[in-house]
């Protein structure tokens, strides 16, 4: 946890303020601000980076959009202006797969749509839940979706189903769900545990809760004396932090926004408009850094690549009066297939290592979600043998006791009719 690696990596935070606020980023070893893009104001959980590649975030505010919904793409290696597509309704929490190849984002409404990020094609839109969607993320192997609501609900649906896009409008298959949090779900962090089966979720109801992400099993409640509004683990994920409501870190004047954790150390925002580096094991800030713009509402930590001229293409992108603006030809779906081709026609090296990516993403994602579909389908043999096995054995018993009765009739010596209407009476009632 050297001081030192800090300049292999450089810190991104926004707020929801306004959109001239904007994103800031900043050097982790010096303090200094490297960039700053002047269009964007993302609520909670409303910020990622794909890739390393491209800063991705959902809009509080219309601008532009119909429906109210908007989603901004910046590429961090290419000047140009960012990518805007407009969904139906506003977007809040946004998740995306490890590979990059697929992102979720939820509605107060309750849907969660589904893109195809090479294409920017929407592959599913669905009501997860009855309130406002608050936070999104995908297990370690990217075949599950976990969703948390307002309400205190969480959800767990299989990529699996949600890629069928043969059915568009029908119902999604749900895995599980849970309504053991009695407020609002703050965070879902998902661990590599056993199998990848276990995910950790917040709530501003006090407590932190671990699940079996398979089964939905709770497996251990964490109280708190107040309500949680943040959480992360570290990078050896041995060390749970959370953010109390209003303060828990000493450092800071105001509510906890959002934590996450760098190889320098946890870094955690706060309402009073500061972000702080902490040594975890002196327990002392590092550096604090000033946000004067507003309180910040996401903190991502993401490498510094020198191949990838970073400084100077976002640099070139804020600089330009027409990022200001929001033109009609902005108003269509763009997708990286398009920035690929642009790379092309200028026949950069960059392009054909997007393109040599793109391409090993979807065989890898191929290749591991039809281990997970072969994995559902012998679990569900396996339940479907056993389940056979059970109606075999009861339909025996079933079968003894129908020999045994009818045996007792015949000793009595009934009337010939009365007999042949007693037996039906009694298989109906042994179904």
């Amino acid at each position: 946890m050297g001081k030192g690696n800090g300049s292999d990596e450089v810190l991104v935070v926004c707020s929801d303020r306004n959109m001239g606020t904007g994103i800031a980023i900043w050097d982790m070893e010096t303090g200094d601000r490297v960039v700053h893009i002047p269009t964007c104001a993302s609520p909670l959980h409303g910020l990622l980076c794909l890739r390393d590649q491209f800063l991705v975030a959902s809009q509080v505010n219309k601008h532009g959009s119909v429906g109210g919904g908007a989603i901004f793409t910046w590429a961090l290696n290419k000047p140009q202006q960012p990518l805007r597509s407009y969904p139906l309704e506003a977007i809040g929490p946004l998740g995306c797969t490890k590979d990059g190849l697929f992102l979720a984002g939820g509605s107060p409404s309750g849907n969660v749509y589904l893109w195809e990020v090479a294409d920017g094609r929407l592959l599913k839109t669905w009501r997860a839940h009855s309130k406002c969607l608050k936070c999104l993320s995908f297990s370690k192997d990217d075949s599950l979706l976990i969703s948390g609501s307002e309400d205190g609900v969480i959800c767990v649906w299989s990529m699996v189903s949600l890629l069928d896009t043969e059915n568009f409008e029908s119902s999604c298959s749900l895995l599980h769900y849970s309504s053991e949090h009695t407020s609002s779900v703050t965070g879902l962090l998902t661990t590599s545990g056993i199998a990848n089966s276990t995910f950790i979720s917040s709530s501003l109801d006090a407590t932190c809760k671990a699940w079996d992400v398979v089964s939905g099993r709770l497996i251990q409640t964490q109280d708190y004396p107040l309500g949680i509004t943040a959480i992360v683990t570290d990078l050896a994920e041995q060390l749970l932090f959370a953010g109390d409501e209003p303060v828990v870190l000493k450092g800071h004047n105001g509510s906890i926004t959002a934590l996450t954790f760098s190889s320098v150390g946890l870094i955690s925002a706060s309402e009073d408009c500061t972000v702080c580096l902490w040594d975890v094991i002196s327990k002392v800030i590092i550096r604090r850094f000033s946000h004067h713009k507003g309180a910040v509402t996401n903190l991502v930590v993401i490498p510094r690549q020198p191949t990838h001229p970073m400084e100077f293409s976002l640099l070139h992108t804020c600089s330009s009066p027409e990022d200001h603006q929001a033109p009609v030809d902005f108003k269509r779906t763009n997708s990286l297939d398009q920035q690929i081709f642009e790379m092309e026609q200028e026949q950069t090296p960059a392009a054909m290592q997007m393109k040599v990516e793109t391409s090993m993403d979807h065989r890898t994602w191929a290749r591991r979600m039809t281990n997970h579909v072969m994995e559902m389908n012998r679990d569900l043999q396996s339940r479907l043998l056993d389940s056979i096995q059970i109606r075999l054995l009861l339909a025996s018993g079933n079968d003894s006791r129908a020999t045994g009765k009818s045996k007792k009739l015949k000793i009595e010596s009934p009337p010939p009719l009365q007999q042949e209407k007693s037996c039906p009476g009694n298989e109906q009632a042994f179904f």
